[in-house]
């Protein structure tokens, strides 16, 4: 359910915002400061520092059912998702793997029928397909060639996250956001190590600059990104919630064109401007009033006091309550 009113609905996507934005540096960043040979690792090392940086935050620990909540939430939202927008960063330009991610809004409407009951606007949809569009031009217009395996680690990231946050929308509810965000990225981060073990063997050797960018994708591009987005998920529609995530792929080819050097031709510019146009389609409505409150009843009339009863005296008693002559 949206805001009451445009002006609430307004400020949640403006929080929501910072985790697309936040997630568009996050494929420079990665691209141009950690290694490219550490995949797993480098998802464990995003994701078991900011859980747990939340979680002392949140100061609370799993419940329940939430136990094995926490586990699937996890790894589609956390483990498995960073693992692949890794290999995704590594072997894509920046403006390329951030677009896949953009087809999410149209997948979370999707999903969302039948796990929340929520029919999209047709707003809601024909902002996806002005998205879904634009994503199509600034994928067919870009100047490098576009790796099969990349593309296809960006896809599947992009499917497990939407069906991801679809569910902790509907199994959310009932918990903070800050301690439901710190446990899916704690299992998540936890679920890693051992395949990070396994398959990539020793940990990277980080440089300076390797440990300063993971802290930066930990803490801002996680921990703060993933607590805006889930929170939005809380107080909007999964479908405003996707097209708010639009603004990854914008921020990615902002950003690859300003500090990677990557060209940006006229067709990927008219991409861009309909992955905009999406967003300002599947904006709050602002024709939504809050309900109005029910009519305060009047106030009953005061009742007067009563006299004081004069206390007993001469000539007065139980047999002669007043003064009347005899």
């Amino acid at each position: 359910m949206e805001g009451t009113s445009r002006g609430p609905a307004l400020r949640w996507v403006a929080v929501t915002a910072v985790a697309p934005v936040s997630w568009g540096t996050n494929y420079y960043v990665t691209h141009a400061f950690l290694p490219a040979d550490s995949p797993l690792y480098g998802a464990a090392i995003r994701a078991l520092p900011a859980g747990l940086l939340l979680l002392a935050l949140a100061r609370r620990l799993p419940r329940g059912s939430w136990w094995w909540k926490s586990l699937v939430l996890g790894v589609l939202n956390m483990g498995g998702f960073f693992a692949l927008v890794y290999v995704a960063a590594q072997r894509l330009p920046t403006s390329l793997a951030s677009t896949v991610m953009a087809i999410a809004p149209l997948v979370m409407m999707v999903i969302a029928g039948p796990l929340l009951g929520e029919r999209p606007r047709p707003a809601h949809l024909a902002g996806a397909g002005a998205g879904l569009g634009g994503v199509c031009l600034m994928l067919l217009a870009g100047t490098a060639s576009a790796d099969l395996i990349g593309v296809l680690a960006s896809a599947a990231a992009m499917l497990m996250s939407s069906l991801g946050y679809v569910l902790a929308k509907r199994w959310s509810s009932d918990v903070p956001v800050l301690a439901s965000t710190a446990w899916q990225l704690v299992a998540g981060g936890v679920v890693l190590i051992p395949f990070a073990v396994g398959f990539d063997g020793a940990p990277p050797d980080l440089d300076t600059s390797g440990v300063l960018a993971f802290a930066y994708v930990s803490v801002v591009c996680t921990g703060l990104a993933f607590a805006a987005w889930f929170a939005g998920l809380r107080h909007l529609t999964a479908g405003t919630v996707g097209l708010v995530g639009l603004l990854n792929p914008v921020t990615g080819v902002l950003l690859g064109t300003l500090l990677a050097a990557e060209s940006l031709s006229l067709r990927q510019l008219l991409g861009l401007a309909l992955v905009l146009g999406g967003i300002l389609l599947g904006r709050p409505r602002s024709g939504t009033r809050p309900p109005t409150p029910l009519p305060t009843p009047p106030h009953p009339p005061r009742a007067r006091p009563l006299a004081p009863t004069p206390p007993p005296g001469p000539g007065r008693g139980p047999d002669r309550p007043t003064d009347r002559p005899d």
